[in-house]
């Protein structure tokens, strides 16, 4: 994250003696990644963080592609997807390459009964549908409908539900996620012309603390094998820390659309990025005020770029016959555009309420079988008259 924030009691110096009222030992560890040259966090814990009393069998969890070389446009009815107890097992991988997966959930518990470990990747939880509370070692956050939740990598979690009617749009990136570097000066703050703002984004507002020793069940994901191990101290024991390493929230309804006399490229809307990927909102806004402006986007080639949009509520003009929880795929090597009949009923409109996240890679995806089940044969075809 690029800016400070600081929880609970910490000592006056790193790297110093801190001791609890009662005169016992705080146990300092650092969080961070890319060795010491990344962002960090400097924690302390009641008890040590390394307490490891055994260790599982490894479940394989690598997604396998049902379609290797893609072509086609795709269209998938992501909710299809049928609900599931567990938050682990409802997670499906629908799309992937060697920089993220994408990843569709829809859990029904209202708490996990384990703690969650991401060893390989940033987490981007889109909530959908649902809300609840994402409890991690560094506090918690109250999510609702519309919130990207940003789970940095090692950030030990549970989430918890208010119902069983829950859906998530998860990408999965072995990259950091950070803010786009288009909208940062050079000492990451966010400038001006930036569609949000630090005030929108929402670090942790309680911290839990838990002196407990025991056998606490934690499943970490590492290399797309999940292992299962049992700690002997609760892993939310941490009294303070300080540092930019933390989850957060922003809600994508606080994001500030850039508008102009006429057609804006997608880059206006970028969110998020990571290597060789962005992320993008499409949000409710005025629309080109040109007199002969044309709303809808201009057909145009993925040369070089993969182009997944998920869609969350709207009508969204570009497309015919879309809904809530439906993904496009349009694969780099071919162009893409407005349906028939889309461009023409787009003049004279002055307004969108489309809400959708765009997800582009730079290199192609591959489709799982769960993608594979979900998707419409014939939407490659919807172009022509």
């Amino acid at each position: 994250m690029p800016f400070y924030h600081k929880m609970g009691n910490i000592p006056h110096k790193r790297h110093t003696v801190f001791k609890s009222p009662e005169g016992k030992f705080y146990y300092e560890q650092l969080f961070g990644t890319e060795g010491f040259s990344s962002m960090s966090t400097l924690m302390y814990h009641v008890h040590r963080p390394t307490m490891v009393k055994s260790v599982g069998n490894p479940i394989d969890m690598t997604p396998v592609a049902a379609i290797k070389n893609n072509i086609k446009s795709q269209m998938l009815n992501g909710f299809q997807l049928k609900p599931q107890n567990d938050y682990l097992e409802s997670r499906k991988t629908v799309l992937f390459n060697n920089d993220l997966n994408i990843t569709l959930a829809a859990p029904k518990e209202s708490l996990m009964r384990y703690f969650y470990k991401n060893a390989d990747a940033d987490e981007m939880i889109f909530i959908h549908k649902g809300t609840g509370t994402l409890r991690t070692m560094l506090g918690n956050l109250k999510f609702s409908c519309g919130d990207y939740l940003i789970v940095p990598r090692g950030i030990i979690y549970q989430i918890e539900f208010d119902t069983d009617d829950n859906r998530l749009f998860i990408v999965e990136s072995f990259s950091p996620i950070l803010t786009p570097r288009t909208y940062r000066n050079k000492f990451g703050q966010l400038l001006e012309h930036s569609p949000f703002c630090e005030r929108d984004l929402r670090a942790p507002e309680v911290l839990e603390t838990h002196d407990e020793k025991g056998d606490f069940l934690i499943k970490v994901k590492k290399e797309n094998i999940l292992h299962e191990l049992v700690y002997g101290s609760h892993p939310f024991d941490v009294v303070g820390y300080d540092g930019y390493n933390f989850p957060y929230a922003f809600s994508i309804h606080d994001f500030e659309p850039i508008t102009g006399r006429v057609h804006m490229p997608p880059p206006i809307h970028q969110t998020f990025e990571a290597h060789n990927f962005v992320v993008c909102s499409f949000c409710p806004r005025m629309y080109d005020y040109h007199p002969q402006a044309i709303p809808a986007p201009y057909n145009h080639s993925n040369i070089d770029s993969d182009e997944v949009l998920y869609y969350v509520d709207g009508d969204f003009m570009s497309r015919n016959h879309v809904d809530k929880g439906y993904i496009s795929l349009h694969p780099a090597g071919i162009p893409h555009g407005p349906h028939p009949g889309a461009m023409e009923r787009s003049i004279g409109q002055k307004e969108t309420l489309e809400l959708a996240v765009m997800v582009d890679t730079f290199k192609p995806l591959k489709l799982t079988q769960t993608a594979v089940d979900m998707a419409d044969e014939e939407y490659y075809k919807s172009w022509t008259e």
